[in-house]
């Protein structure tokens, strides 16, 4: 059944690779996308205003383009970018895990549906690692510039 297999570790993996390689291929590519995702699993830093954060629906549309685009990277299966919000533009450091990214989206066109709904063992909290030692481990993983 459908709810067996959507829930499962290894489609769950599957998914979360697909996530990252469709991402990275758009880095790649320099191609501006769009991320629709569940807001309560992102985090802010520093933490968004409670006028802005309240706006915000429970799945939410980020689209990655301009500085935003620049800014942005996967690191230990989170995608990070910076965003500024409201209209005072808000800065704030943008974390969304992958398996949290429901569709990619371009030109308003989904790329990519992520049907996982696989949460881990709900007795185990992972560790995020501190950038340096993700940088350490080699978890980040760097957008390559195309040179013409």
């Amino acid at each position: 059944m459908l709810e067996n297999i959507i829930d499962e570790v290894g489609f769950s993996k599957i998914m979360q690779n697909n996530i990252q390689d469709v991402i990275i291929h758009f880095f790649e590519q320099e191609q501006n996308f769009g991320i629709l995702c569940k807001i309560e699993e992102v985090s802010f830093n520093p933490t968004l205003p409670e006028s802005i954060e309240s706006e915000f629906r429970p799945l939410t549309l980020f689209f990655l383009a301009g500085y935003t685009f620049d800014t942005a990277r996967i690191e230990d299966d989170t995608l990070i970018f910076e965003a500024g919000f409201g209209s005072d533009n808000y800065g704030s450091v943008v974390s969304v895990p992958l398996l949290s990214i429901m569709q990619i989206i371009i030109d308003e066109t989904p790329v990519l549906i992520n049907l996982s709904v696989y949460k881990g063992p709900k007795t185990e909290e992972k560790k995020r690692p501190q950038k340096d030692e993700a940088v350490s481990h080699g978890f980040i993983l760097k957008r390559i510039k195309i040179l013409k």
